[in-house]
């Protein structure tokens, strides 16, 4: 894997899926994303997805031991992986593993916010396709961009901006409060969106505290169509999504992700 300089800090670097069965999980996104793999120097239960040449993902299997939950998981650029793990304890969240090395000149740890949601964070080098997040790239199967939705969208921000810099005059971000969103931008680029959600409802794919990740995919549909072919469910399907142009689907696994039209 040719490296293609340090990764920007404060902006996402990767996504990442834990999936019990790694062949399992390779059928079913190359079925609906058309991604191809390759080893990544990490063992055989790693495989990194690649569109058009370019990664895009990374999927490893569980280990027996460390059954859980299947989601993806989106890792940020930070300058040093032990600072921004003790930033993220003094701002009441938590950091659950690392930060360990995670292949040559990088650092990676797995975080949670102060609500539960998930995260991940990255010292070292960027990769290819991943030059300033996934912001870039209109192509199938490459990322989109990052959406969390969280029970209280201005606080969720303030941990974030506070943790990862993104107002900071270093940060090259804008931190824009919109129709009750949280939107982080990059020269005019939407890097993510924080949405607020109600509190007392019981877990739901739309509120529950989570980071997604959105997928392009030319067309909706037929990605919800090959999604369910290959064994997974449809959360949220376009025509109850805000824009129509957009599904959350879950994998045979349980991971959610969401498809977004190109």
């Amino acid at each position: 894997m040719k490296p293609i300089g340090q990764a920007r800090p404060g902006f996402p670097c990767w996504v990442s899926l834990a999936a019990p069965s790694l062949q399992a999980a390779q059928e079913f996104y190359t079925a609906v994303l058309g991604w191809t793999w390759r080893p990544t120097g990490l063992g055989e239960e790693f495989r990194t997805a690649l569109f058009g040449g370019a990664p895009v993902a990374g999927v490893g299997a569980l280990a027996n031991s460390l059954r859980g939950a299947v989601a993806w998981t989106p890792f940020f650029a930070v300058a040093d992986a032990d600072a921004t793990a003790a930033h993220i304890r003094e701002r009441g969240g938590t950091v659950g593993v690392g930060p360990l090395p995670f292949g040559t000149g990088r650092r990676a740890g797995l975080a949670a916010d102060p609500d539960g949601a998930v995260f991940g964070f990255w010292t070292g080098e960027a990769l290819p396709g991943w030059p300033s997040g996934p912001a870039a790239g209109p192509e199938k199967g490459t990322p989109a961009w990052l959406e969390l939705r969280t029970r209280d969208a201005f606080a969720a921000a303030l941990f974030y901006g506070e943790v990862f810099g993104w107002a900071s005059p270093e940060g090259n971000c804008s931190v824009e409060y919109e129709n009750d969103e949280v939107i982080v931008r990059e020269k005019g680029r939407k890097l993510t969106v924080v949405h607020g959600g109600a509190v007392e409802r019981a877990p739901d794919p739309r509120i529950r505290p989570r980071w997604y990740v959105h997928f392009r995919v030319p067309d909706v549909p037929a990605a919800v169509a090959a999604a369910r072919a290959a064994g997974g469910t449809v959360a949220l399907p376009p025509d109850a999504s805000a824009t129509g142009r957009e599904a959350i689907l879950r994998d045979p696994d349980g991971g959610l992700f969401t498809v977004t039209a190109a």
